[in-house]
């Protein structure tokens, strides 16, 4: 399933792989996504113009698109409460395919996403969202 961006500043497309339950809990869901970051995204314009790099705000994002297009519970919506955590460990350039690897966890409110974000040279950052359901928070 491939969904674009209606919001933000990244035009690239979210491409879901799959999404998998590990056992019959509800709070052991997996779910890998993709992006094809295109040369012709208007960040790297400014965001290097002589050596453009994806920068890690438009990681985050990704993260994020990908959580919401693999989010457990078929009922309530999710609203993101808090990045509880972001670290950047490498690159991503144009022309990369970002895979967003991300695991579920049920807390008091909502869930938990802690996701690695990954390129062909290896990782590129780890990020922790948590996310409250029915709305705002």
């Amino acid at each position: 399933m491939t969904r674009t961006a209606s919001h933000g500043p990244v035009r690239a497309a979210t491409e879901v792989v799959r999404t998998a339950r590990a056992g019959a809990g509800a709070d052991a869901l997996s779910s890998q996504a993709r992006f094809r970051i295109d040369r012709g995204e208007p960040v790297f314009a400014g965001h290097y113009p002589d050596f453009p790099i994806f920068p890690g705000v438009c990681v985050v994002e990704c993260v994020h698109r990908a959580a919401l297009a693999t989010a457990p519970g078929a009922g309530s919506p999710l609203s993101l409460a808090a990045l509880e955590s972001a670290r950047f460990v490498g690159a991503v350039f144009p022309g990369d395919v970002l895979t967003v690897d991300a695991k579920w966890t049920a807390v008091e409110g909502g869930w938990k996403c802690t996701a690695t974000a990954s390129t062909d040279r290896g990782e590129a950052a780890k990020v922790r969202l948590r996310y409250v359901t029915g709305g705002t928070k």
